[in-house]
C-alpha cells in the first residue's frame, strides 16, 4: 500500500479550498500552511496566461526529511504516508533544509516541524483527507497507488503525470496532471517583490533581490514564468548560530589535530603548547560548538533527544557521538600532559588524529543530506572542512605559542603549516566556486557570493583580508604572523556566513 497525490491541474481554479479545509482539520496556526496554491503567469500582456500549483509534502518513497532527522520524529509508515511525531521533534530545522520541496514549517505554538500527514487520523477510519472532500472541481485525487483498481493508480498509469524535482531522487507520490512546467520549478520562475493580494516580509525582500541578482547574472533568457502569487516561508532556517558552530568546530577541531600531527612528526615534544594549551582549547571550543547547536533549536529543552532517540541513519546524531569521543580523547591528552606521560601522547595521538578529522569533516555528510539544498551538495565540501580545520588549528596555536614564550624555531614551523593550509585552503575554495557546477541553483549560489550581494564579504573579507594579507604578514616576524592567525580566523568565519546564507537563498518552492 502506497497512498498518493494526484492533482489536476486543468481542472483546478485557484479556490484556496484545499488550503482553508487543510488549515480548519489540523489547526494549522496563522502563517503557516501545510497545502497551499501557487500562482504564476507567462506571457507579456494582453497575450498572457496564469497558472496554478497545488503544492504540499510529497510523501516521498525515499524521504530525505525522515534520513536527515536525529530523534524519528519523521518516519515513513507502512501505508506510504510521511508521519509526523510533534513529542519527538527537537526543532533543528534539518528536515526543512533536507526537503526540496518545502513542505516543512516550524509550528509556532508547539515550536517543532510540522508538515502535511495525508490526514492520516481520517484514513485511519476511513475517510479521505480534508483537502479531497472539499476541492470544488475534485482536482484532488487520492489512494493507493499499489492498487490496480483505485482511480489514482489508473490516472498514474494511463495520463502523462509529472512530478516536482524528479532529479533529486525522492520518488514523490504527488503526481500533476496538465500543470504548467514552470509553475512546478521555482528555477524556472522570475521571482517578484509584490504580490496581487500580500506583501512580502522584509527577510522574504531580502532574498527575493539576492535571488533576482544571482539569476540576471546566470542566465536570465531562462525565465518561463513570473510568480506573482505564493505563501511566506521561513527565510534560512539556519543562521548565524550554524555559521558560527562550524568555525568553533574547526578551531576545536584543529587545535588538537595540529598538535597531534605535530608530535608525530617530531616538531611538538608534548610541552604546554601541544600538551596543556591545545587540548584545552579544544575542550573550550567543544564546549561553545555545543552551547551554539543547543541554542539553536527550538525545542533545547529536548536536546538530549538526540542521544536518548537518535536515529542512526542521521548525520546530526553521528556528529554528536564524534564530538563527545573527540572531547574524551581531549582530556585524556590533557591528563596524560599533566602527568607528564609523553608515551602515553603518542599512544593517543593517532586517536586524536582520526577523531579530529571526524569532528571536523562529518557536517560534510550532514549538509549532503540536506538534499534540498543543492549548493551544500558539493564533493569538495570534505576537503574544505578539514583543511579549514588545519588552518584554524594552526591560527589558533601560533598566538599562544608566542604567549606561552615559545622557541623562534617551532613558531617557524606553525608558521610553514599555517601557510600550507592556507594555500590549500585556497585552491578548494576557487575550486568549488569557480569550478564547474552541477546545476543552475549551485551556479547561482556561487554567483551571489563571487559576483552578487556576498561579493564584498567574499574579496575583502576572505580573499584579501583572510587569505592574502596572513600568506604575506606570517612572514614578517613575531607580530606579523599573530596578525595573520588572527586575520586567517576571521576570513573563515565570514566564508562560513557566507556559504550558508547562498546555499539558502535559493527558493525551493
Amino acid at each position: 500500500m502506497r497512498y498518493g497525490f494526484v492533482i489536476d491541474q486543468r481542472k483546478c481554479i485557484g479556490c484556496h479550498a484545499c488550503t482553508v479545509a487543510c488549515k480548519e482539520e489540523n489547526r494549522v496556526p496563522l502563517g503557516a500552511f501545510r497545502t497551499w496554491v501557487k500562482y504564476v503567469e507567462r506571457g507579456t500582456f494582453p497575450d498572457t496566461r496564469r497558472y496554478f500549483a497545488v503544492l504540499r509534502c510529497n510523501h516521498c518513497d525515499s524521504a530525505p526529511c525522515v534520513t536527515i532527522c536525529p530523534t524519528v520524529a519523521l518516519y515513513r509508515r507502512a501505508d506510504g504516508i510521511v508521519d509526523f511525531d510533534g513529542a519527538r521533534c527537537i526543532g533543528c530545522k534539518s528536515c526543512m533544509q533536507a526537503c526540496p520541496y518545502d513542505a516543512l514549517y516550524i509550528d509556532p505554538d508547539t515550536h517543532t516541524a510540522a508538515k502535511c500527514n495525508y490526514c492520516a487520523h481520517r484514513v485511519e477510519v476511513g475517510l479521505e483527507p480534508a483537502c479531497v472532500i472539499v476541492c470544488p472541481e475534485q482536482a484532488i485525487v487520492a489512494g493507493d497507488l499499489d492498487n490496480p483498481s483505485a482511480t489514482i493508480a489508473r490516472l498514474v498509469a494511463t495520463e502523462q503525470v509529472q512530478v516536482r524535482k524528479p532529479e533529486q531522487g525522492t520518488r514523490p507520490k504527488v503526481f500533476y496532471l496538465g500543470a504548467d512546467a514552470s509553475a512546478l520549478s521555482p528555477t524556472l520562475q522570475k521571482t517578484s517583490e509584490r504580490f496581487m493580494w500580500a506583501q512580502r516580509s522584509a527577510d522574504d525582500l531580502d532574498l527575493v533581490r539576492m535571488v533576482a541578482a544571482a539569476h540576471d547574472s546566470v542566465e536570465a533568457d531562462g525565465t518561463l514564468s513570473r510568480s506573482v502569487y505564493d505563501v511566506s516561508h521561513l527565510p534560512r532556517p539556519w543562521g548565524w548560530r550554524v555559521a558560527a558552530y562550524l568555525w568553533t568546530k574547526s578551531i576545536a577541531a584543529g587545535a588538537l589535530l595540529v598538535s597531534a600531527l605535530g608530535l608525530l612528526a617530531g616538531a611538538a615534544e608534548g610541552g604546554r603548547l601541544t600538551g596543556l594549551v591545545a587540548p584545552i582549547v579544544t575542550v573550550l571550543f567543544l564546549a561553545l560548538t555545543t552551547a551554539l547547536l543547543i541554542g539553536d533549536l527550538k525545542r533545547p529543552d529536548r536536546f538530549h533527544y538526540i542521544l536518548t532517540k537518535g536515529n542512526r541513519t542521521s548525520w546530526l546524531v553521528w556528529g554528536a557521538w564524534i564530538l563527545m569521543a573527540y572531547g574524551a580523547v581531549a582530556l585524556a591528552w590533557l591528563l596524560a600532559a599533566l602527568a607528564d606521560h609523553v608515551g602515553l601522547l603518542w599512544l593517543l595521538a593517532i586517536p586524536a588524529i582520526v577523531l579530529g578529522a571526524a569532528a571536523a569533516g562529518y557536517s560534510a555528510f550532514l549538509f549532503r543530506q540536506a538534499e534540498g539544498r543543492d549548493f551544500w551538495q558539493s564533493p569538495l565540501l570534505l576537503p574544505q572542512l578539514l583543511v579549514a580545520a588545519l588552518v584554524a588549528g594552526a591560527a589558533c596555536l601560533i598566538p599562544l605559542h608566542v604567549m606561552l614564550g615559545g622557541e623562534p624555531g617551532k613558531l617557524a614551523a606553525l608558521a610553514l603549516a599555517f601557510s600550507a593550509s592556507l594555500v590549500l585552503y585556497a585552491m578548494v575554495l576557487l575550486a568549488e566556486l569557480f569550478g564547474a557546477h552541477s546545476g543552475l541553483d549551485v551556479r547561482r549560489a556561487a554567483h551571489l557570493i563571487t559576483r552578487g550581494p556576498l561579493r564584498r564579504g567574499f574579496w575583502v573579507g576572505v580573499v584579501g583580508g583572510g587569505l592574502a594579507l596572513p600568506l604575506i604578514l606570517v612572514w614578517f616576524g613575531t607580530p606579523g604572523a599573530v596578525l595573520a592567525s588572527v586575520l586567517a580566523l576571521v576570513g573563515l568565519w565570514i566564508y562560513e556566513d557566507l556559504w550558508v546564507k547562498a546555499g539558502q537563498s535559493l527558493p525551493l518552492s
